[in-house]
């Protein structure tokens, strides 16, 4: 009877083990792009030697979970990412900081505040009007034709999340095809497909794809326009249970501020010369006194010395009054007001997630396919 011998170490709190199923990719870009770096080792405790430190954007984790931090040896700001595919680690805080990564053995605790929100499930959008407006439509799967849907050369704007998909002007995915990367394209004019679109599968995450086969970049503003959650015509709507709710701040604030502080003085102030003067004629009296066969030499070598002591007596008797300026000075310090809420939610068994401006209660409206409403 063979013994399987299972050794763990404890690290951090966290129980990890080899896991010889475990594996993550990290991605230059965001929606897994660029240059990549893949690791089936448990522990990566510094990317400098990989040529890959603070370069992550995305990443896909298979098998296990992963603890994934900013710094070397899992120090700084660290997120553990379940298995699933992150298109951007931004709302993280991790986008080109991560250092350092380790597998998670799988019968380790971790509280619920260190896990990174789940991923977002893949899905395509199509709108009716540009802009995201008017009557949607999302399909759940491959659609060789849309004149089954209703829903037939009518798309004008698309939203992407999580995967590439490819779309075509003709049924079967023939006549002019696009894929169209993990965006919000608010019109689709200028890839030739406005109110043209019969067909939409999903890209493989493997699949290499040829440039001119991309859309057009989609439009940055459209990213940070409002999104339109009205509630569409009559449709139904329902309650999803919110899972996890993770505020979101600003970057630091620059303060200023002005102090008053004294100004060094300079040890070479203004001679006396009433001072020098008597100094110089007491100085040369003694000298002529007490000189020896040179009274003329003993009378100059007073007189100067005398000179010096005189210029410095009012200075030694009556000190420089201390100055003071006006200095700005500046520190960082963190926000305090949410930018956003991340917010992820279960509907009927499918994860999602959503940014939002206000924090949820324990439940969000959504329609039947899980897109949050208001």
């Amino acid at each position: 009877m063979n013994t399987k011998l299972r050794i763990a170490v404890a690290l951090g709190g966290l129980a990890f083990a080899p896991l010889a199923a475990a594996q993550v990719t990290f991605y230059e870009q965001e929606s897994f792009q660029g240059r990549s770096f893949t690791s089936q080792q448990p522990r990566i405790n510094n990317f400098e030697r990989y040529g890959f430190n603070d370069r992550a954007s995305s990443a896909v984790v298979v098998g296990t979970r992963w603890e994934v931090c900013s710094d070397n040896r899992f120090e700084g700001r660290c997120a553990v990412l379940r298995p699933g595919r992150y298109p951007s680690l931004a709302s993280l805080g991790l986008n080109d900081r991560v250092s350092s990564a380790r597998a998670i053995d799988a019968n380790a605790r971790i509280d619920d505040n260190r896990y990174a929100p789940m991923p977002v499930a893949a899905r395509i959008t199509f709108y009716e009007s540009e802009g995201f407006g008017g009557r949607s439509f999302t399909p759940e799967r491959t659609v060789n034709n849309f004149q089954r849907s209703s829903f037939n050369d009518r798309a004008s704007s698309v939203e992407v999340v999580g995967e590439r998909y490819e779309v075509c002007d003709g049924a079967g995915f023939r006549g002019n095809c696009k894929v169209l990367r993990p965006g919000r394209y608010d019109s689709l004019r200028s890839m030739g497909l406005n109110d043209r679109i019969s067909s939409v599968r999903m890209v493989s995450g493997n699949a290499r794809i040829d440039d001119n086969r991309y859309a057009p970049a989609y439009s940055p503003q459209a990213d940070t326009a409002p999104r339109d959650y009205r509630r569409r015509g009559e449709e139904r709507l329902y309650q999803a249970n919110v899972t996890s709710v993770r505020a979101v701040v600003g970057a630091p604030e620059q303060r200023c501020w002005v102090e008053r502080e004294q100004v060094p003085q300079s040890n070479s102030g203004g001679i006396s010369v009433p001072g020098a003067v008597g100094g110089a004629v007491i100085g040369g009296i003694i000298g002529h006194q007490v000189g020896g066969g040179n009274k003329d030499m003993a009378t100059a070598g007073g007189a100067v010395i005398g000179g010096l002591v005189g210029a410095n007596i009012n200075r030694i008797g009556q000190p420089q009054q201390p100055q003071t300026q006006d200095v700005q000075k500046c520190a960082s310090a963190p926000s305090q007001t949410p930018t956003y809420w991340d917010v992820s939610y279960n509907f009927r068994g499918q994860d999602h997630r959503v940014q939002m401006t206000s924090q949820p209660g324990q439940t969000i409206t959504v329609n039947g396919q899980g897109e949050p409403r208001s």
